[in-house]
């Protein structure tokens, strides 16, 4: 590198993926095809790329979480005419201050579903995931419909609340577009399933929750597997980890199995809260006396066939209900006809990842992700040592099983301001870095500030009182082993 000189100057545009970032890994769809573009940024990230890329080459995978540089991060509706205003606005603000809830204008309300005039006009604040219009709170009144970017409570704080009381009261109903959604099926599913979930697959009728593991026990996904019939099953999971899914899907194909990606060929809604019986019994002649929590089964609403699950993120009674979307329009008219009498509220993400901190749900890419081990995360639960199979990452997962992890997920209870926690912030013990937080927000229901992190093992018991760094402050906070609503599970099971 001394001597040899400049031998040439090429003056031209830099490389960019819509977000930036480099593109980088095997590419979905295809085999033994690896990627390694938009580095834009040769001599300071091709040391990590490189190692990246050997890693996954020769021993299956990287050491750390690459999602931000993982090919798969994108799908493939990509389009020039998406990526060319993405990538402006990516270099227009690549040395701006990025807030944990802004939303970028480039390139957006192109990918909609048929939902989308109606909530629109109920007031929808709009944000975007994987491409996709989703809601993150309804205004109603003078409140504006565009969120401020803010590290602190935004203007979308009331609107949350109002929200939240509804699913804790009556009912609300949300869009659940923005799952990732699989059928699986042949003679072979439940074989595939057994192999690739470390969880146990369920019987006709009903789910289970898993996660999904690579070879060194690290997280691939957490998924609901729903057993429709004894060959044919749907999976949930994220809905931003689709292209990422179907690699892993891919890579470890059996024959006899066929795995379809039907995300957006399946949609519907879920309904959740103390009335939401109420408002699913009076749209359907399906009895519900005997859809217990955990049931899934296929029945009539209106007039649209669906298929309903008797589970809910929120941790409240709730019904997650799926049809085709030529159907959507017409099951929403009936959902919220019947939930009139019933004080029926619309939600957005907003309220859903403040519900779900009442009773430490995780979430992924936050508490779940491919830098953390299911004992770590608390996922284990889920893993089904005593089925006769030896699932990808089973001899990792029993040895750290032995071992004991040596950190775990735990939630807080933050003595905070007008700030809450949105992740990574440290977590002090004694005047010591001892951890960090992986999500955090307020729950209006508790009316406190709530934040999920890991602490070791060995520290960890109800009360512990430590400090969490929030914007530079110092904020008093203490675990809670209790969820902080419906800690017995009577609801959501009732």
């Amino acid at each position: 590198m001394e001597t040899a000189g400049i031998k040439s100057v090429i003056h031209g545009p830099f490389t960019f993926a819509p977000d930036g970032h480099p593109l980088v890994g095997p590419v979905p769809g295809m085999r033994n095809y690896w990627s390694a573009c938009g580095v834009m940024a040769g001599f300071s990230q091709g040391g990590g790329v490189g190692l990246m890329l050997a890693q996954w080459m020769i021993e299956g995978g990287p050491e750390r979480d690459v999602m931000a540089m993982d090919v798969a991060r994108f799908p493939t509706w990509i389009t020039a005419e998406y990526t060319r205003p993405k990538v402006i606005e990516n270099y227009q603000k690549r040395f701006s201050v990025a807030y944990p809830n802004e939303e970028l204008p480039a390139a957006r309300n192109w990918r909609r579903t048929p939902m989308y005039d109606v909530v629109d006009s109920m007031g929808a604040g709009w944000g975007a995931q994987y491409g996709l219009e989703v809601v993150n709170y309804f205004a109603k009144g003078d409140e504006a419909r565009v969120e401020t970017p803010s590290f602190r409570r935004s203007n979308a704080f009331e609107a949350t609340a109002r929200e939240v009381a509804a699913v804790r009261t009556c009912v609300g109903i949300n869009e659940v577009h923005n799952f990732g959604k699989y059928d699986v099926t042949g003679p072979q599913a439940r074989a595939w399933l057994d192999k690739i979930m470390a969880g146990r697959v369920p019987q006709p009728g009903r789910l289970s929750l898993t996660p999904m593991l690579s070879e060194a026990g690290k997280l691939i996904g957490d998924f609901t597997i729903s057993c429709l019939e004894e060959e044919v099953f749907q999976l949930t999971a994220s809905y931003g980890a689709q292209a990422y899914h179907m690699r892993w899907f891919d890579m470890h194909a059996m024959d006899g199995a066929h795995v379809t990606n039907i995300s957006d060929q399946r949609n519907g809604f879920q309904l959740a809260g103390p009335r939401a019986r109420d408002v699913l019994a009076a749209c359907t002649r399906h009895s519900l006396t005997d859809l217990a929590f955990m049931d899934v089964t296929r029945m009539t609403i209106g007039m649209a066939p669906c298929i309903v699950q008797r589970v809910s993120y929120t941790g409240d009674l709730g019904f997650e209900i799926y049809t085709d979307p030529m159907y959507q329009r017409h099951l929403w008219d009936v959902l919220w006809e019947a939930g009139q009498p019933h004080g029926i509220t619309p939600i957005g993400m907003r309220a859903m990842m403040s519900l779900r901190l009442d009773k430490s749900f995780g979430s992924w890419m936050s508490e779940f992700s491919p830098d953390y081990t299911a004992a770590e995360t608390g996922l284990d639960r889920f893993i089904s040592w005593k089925k006769n199979t030896d699932f990808i990452g089973r001899a990792a997962a029993e040895a750290e099983r032995a071992a004991g992890a040596a950190r775990k997920l735990c939630t807080f209870v933050v003595e905070a301001d007008d700030t809450d926690v949105q992740g990574y912030e440290p977590i002090w013990l004694d005047g010591t870095v001892v951890g960090f937080c992986t999500s955090g927000g307020y729950s209006h229901h508790a009316q406190t500030s709530v934040a999920i992190g890991f602490l070791p093992s060995s520290r960890i018991r109800e009360g512990l009182e430590v400090e969490i760094e929030v914007l530079g402050q110092m904020r008093k906070a203490r675990v809670s082993t209790t969820p902080l609503f419906d800690a017995d599970g009577a609801r959501m099971r009732g």
